[in-house]
C-alpha cells in the first residue's frame, strides 16, 4: 500500500464548548474523529494523531485498525511526528486531513488523490463567493477583493517525500500543510472544495454537520448465502479461524463459508455481482486460495466506491463442529479484514434441527448481511 491518510486530531478544541474535545463528541450517535476515519476506509494505512492525554480513547476507539502517534506542541509538529512514523515504510502519497471535518466525500478524496498523479502537491479549496470587508473598531473600513481567494479545506495531498522533506527543513509552526509545502517551493494545485466538507469549530457546527449527515447518507443492505460439503479432512476454516473437526469443507479456495457468505453481502450490498465474477474458479490461481483475499478485496471496492462498512452480521448453519468456542476469534479476524471495529462485527450460529443436509451433517451454510453507508 503507497497511499496514507494523516488525521490530525491532537487538538483541545476548547472553542465548541463541552466536556469532551470536539473530535470526540459525538455526531450522529458517533465520535466526530470517527465518522473522519471512516471517511478514508479503503484509501489507504490511516495515522491518527493525537494529544498524548488521548491515547487511551483511541485505543478503545480504532483497535489495531489505525496507527495512533502522539502529538506535539503545535499542528506542524504533530504531522511533521506522524510523517516521520510513516518514514521508510513505502509510502510515495500522503493525504493529511483535520479530525474535525468529518462528512468530506470520496470524490473529493478521490480529486485529490487524481491531482498527486500530476504534481507533487494538491489541496481542497472553495472560490470565495461573499463580499469581504475590512473593519476597524466594529465598523466596515473598507472592501477587500475576492478574485483569486479561496477557503482551505482539507485533505491536502503531498508527494510523500517531498513534504516529509519540506516539514524537516522547515520546522517552524504554520497555518497549514500547504503553507510549509510552498515554503520548500512546491506548486500546490487548487481542486475544488464542498460546502458540507466544514470544519467544526462552534457549537451550532454540530447541528449544520448533523443535517448534512441525514441529508447525504446512503445506506445499502446486502446478503450473502453459501453452502460447502463436508470431505476428508482434521479441521475447517471459519470466519478466518482454523477449528479442528473431524472432516473437513470441499471448494476451490480454503471452503471458508463463512467469509465467502460475508464477501457476496458486501458485493451485493454494491451490486457487484458475486464471488465469481472478481475471482473465477475457472482461473487456476484461486485454487487453495485463503478466503481472505477475497474479503479484502470486496471491503476494499466498497472503500473506492465511497462507502464504509458500519456493520456485518454471519450466521453459520452446522449441527458441529460448535462455533461457540471461536465466535469471538472469528469476529476479531473478521473485523480486522475488513478494516472496521470488532464491535461493528456479529458471528453466531445456529443448527436445523436435524433436518436437511446441515442436519445430517453433510456440509454447513452460511447467511451473512452487510450495512454499507456513503456519501
Amino acid at each position: 500500500m503507497t497511499v496514507a491518510v494523516i488525521i490530525v486530531a491532537a487538538g483541545r478544541g476548547t472553542r465548541v464548548g463541552g466536556d469532551l474535545p470536539k473530535q470526540w463528541q459525538p455526531l450522529g450517535g458517533r465520535p466526530v474523529l470517527s465518522r473522519a476515519v471512516d471517511a478514508f476506509a479503503g484509501v489507504g494505512r490511516v495515522v491518527v494523531v493525537l494529544h498524548p492525554d488521548d491515547m487511551t480513547r483511541g485505543l478503545a476507539e480504532f483497535g489495531g485498525r489505525v496507527t495512533l502517534v502522539a502529538g506535539g506542541e503545535t499542528r506542524s509538529q504533530s504531522v511533521k511526528n506522524a510523517l516521520e512514523a510513516l518514514d521508510n515504510t513505502g509510502i510515495s502519497k500522503v493525504l493529511i486531513h483535520d479530525g474535525a471535518r468529518p462528512l468530506v466525500s470520496a470524490s473529493v478524496i478521490g480529486a485529490v488523490l487524481e491531482a498527486l498523479d500530476h504534481g507533487p502537491a494538491a489541496a481542497v479549496g472553495v472560490a470565495v463567493t461573499d463580499a469581504l470587508w475590512c473593519a476597524e473598531d466594529g465598523a466596515v473600513a473598507g472592501t477587500q477583493s475576492r478574485v483569486g481567494l479561496y477557503r482551505a479545506q482539507t485533505p491536502q495531498g503531498f508527494d510523500f517525500a517531498a513534504i516529509l522533506a519540506a516539514y524537516r527543513a522547515h520546522p517552524d509552526a504554520a497555518a497549514d500543510d500547504v503553507e510549509i509545502a510552498r515554503r520548500a517551493g512546491l506548486t500546490v494545485a487548487i481542486v475544488p472544495g464542498n460546502e458540507d466538507n466544514l470544519k467544526i469549530t462552534w457549537a451550532e457546527d454540530f447541528a449544520r454537520a448533523e443535517r448534512i449527515l441525514r441529508g447525504q447518507m446512503d445506506v445499502r443492505l446486502g446478503n450473502g448465502y453459501d453452502v460447502h460439503a463436508f470431505c476428508e479432512g482434521d479441521h475447517v476454516m471459519l470466519c478466518g479461524v482454523r477449528v479442528p473437526h473431524s472432516r473437513g469443507l470441499l471448494g476451490h479456495s480454503d471452503a471458508d463459508v463463512g467469509m465467502h457468505a460475508l464477501t457476496d453481502a458486501i458485493y451485493g450490498a454494491l451490486a457487484e455481482g458475486d464471488i465469481g465474477r472478481h475471482f473465477p474458479p475457472s482461473d487456476p490461481q484461486w485454487k487453495g486460495a485463503a478466503s481472505a483475499i477475497f474479503l479484502a478485496h470486496a471491503a476494499g471496492l466498497a472503500g473506492e466506491k465511497g462507502y464504509g462498512i458500519s456493520n456485518v452480521d454471519v450466521t453459520l448453519v452446522c449441527e458441529r463442529p460448535k462455533i461457540g468456542p471461536y465466535a469471538i476469534e472469528m469476529a476479531t479476524e473478521l473485523a480486522r479484514i475488513i478494516g472496521v471495529d470488532r464491535s461493528r462485527v456479529s458471528v453466531k450460529a445456529t443448527t436445523s434441527e436435524r433436518l436437511g443436509f446441515t442436519g445430517r451433517e453433510e456440509g454447513i451454510a452460511a447467511i451473512a448481511t452487510a450495512t454499507l453507508v456513503g456519501a
